[in-house]
C-alpha cells in the first residue's frame, strides 16, 4: 500500500472536522500532498467520517488520476489538484461547509479581521472568492484567485464554504478550525453592533509575531 503513513495521517485528521463541528454527514474533505512523490491522498467520495480508514483513502497524481484506491475520490479532487499545481508551497487542503463561515459566503462577504486571533492566523480578513460549480477545476481556480496577494491560508467561496490551505495537512485543518471559530465570533459581534477595527499596522505586527516568534 502506497504512502501508508500519509494515509493514516489524512484519515486521522478527518476526525477533527466533525470533532470541531465543521461538517455534516459526508460533506467536507482533507487532502495531503507527499512532497517527495507529488502524489495526493484524499478522502473517498460519500463515505461517512466514522467509516474512514487509512486503507480506503484514495491516492491520485497531481492531475487527479487515481493511482491507488478502491473507491472514487472526493468530488473536489480536481480542485484540490489544481491548487496543488498552482501553489507549490501548499501540501495540505481542507474543505468544509462550516456554519458561520458559510453564512458569510452566502452573502459573498469576506470575514473582517476584528480580533487579534484573526490577525495572528490570517494576517488580515478572510477573503471571499466567486461562485463555481462542483466537479471540475473551477472551484480551485476561485480559491487560488481569492488567496492571491493575501496572507490568509483560507478563503470562503460564494454560496459554498471554506477552503483552507497549509504547508501540511495539519496546518490546513488548523486554518479551517480557526476560520470557523473567528467567523462565529464576528457573526456574534455583528448581532450586538459594529465590531471595532484593528489598524493595518497592528495587524501586520500581530501576524509577524505569531509567524516568527510565537511557539517553540
Amino acid at each position: 500500500m502506497k504512502l501508508a503513513k500519509l494515509r493514516a495521517e489524512v484519515c486521522a485528521l478527518h476526525t477533527e472536522l466533525p470533532n470541531n463541528h465543521l461538517v455534516a454527514w459526508t460533506s467536507g474533505n482533507v487532502s495531503a500532498r507527499d512532497p517527495e512523490s507529488g502524489l495526493v491522498v484524499i478522502k473517498p467520495s460519500g463515505i461517512k467520517f466514522r467509516d474512514l480508514t487509512p486503507e480506503n483513502m484514495v491516492i491520485v497524481d497531481v492531475d487527479g488520476k487515481i493511482v491507488e484506491g478502491d473507491y472514487k475520490a472526493s468530488s473536489d479532487t480536481a480542485s484540490h489538484c489544481y491548487i496543488y499545481r498552482q501553489r507549490p508551497d501548499v501540501n495540505g487542503i481542507v474543505h468544509t461547509h462550516s456554519r458561520y463561515a458559510t453564512a458569510f459566503a452566502t452573502l459573498g462577504r469576506e470575514i473582517p479581521c476584528v480580533t487579534t486571533a484573526m490577525a495572528d492566523e490570517f494576517g488580515g480578513s478572510i477573503p471571499c472568492g466567486g461562485f463555481a460549480l462542483i466537479g471540475g477545476e473551477e472551484i480551485g481556480q476561485q480559491v487560488v484567485k481569492a488567496l492571491e496577494g493575501s496572507h490568509s491560508p483560507a478563503c470562503i467561496l460564494q454560496s459554498h464554504g471554506v477552503f483552507a490551505t497549509g504547508a501540511t495537512a495539519e496546518k490546513a485543518v488548523q486554518a479551517a478550525v480557526m476560520t470557523e471559530d473567528n467567523a462565529a465570533i464576528v457573526w456574534t459581534a455583528l448581532q450586538i453592533g459594529t465590531p471595532l477595527t484593528i489598524s493595518d499596522e497592528d495587524i501586520a505586527k500581530l501576524h509577524h509575531r505569531y509567524t516568527h516568534v510565537y511557539g517553540q
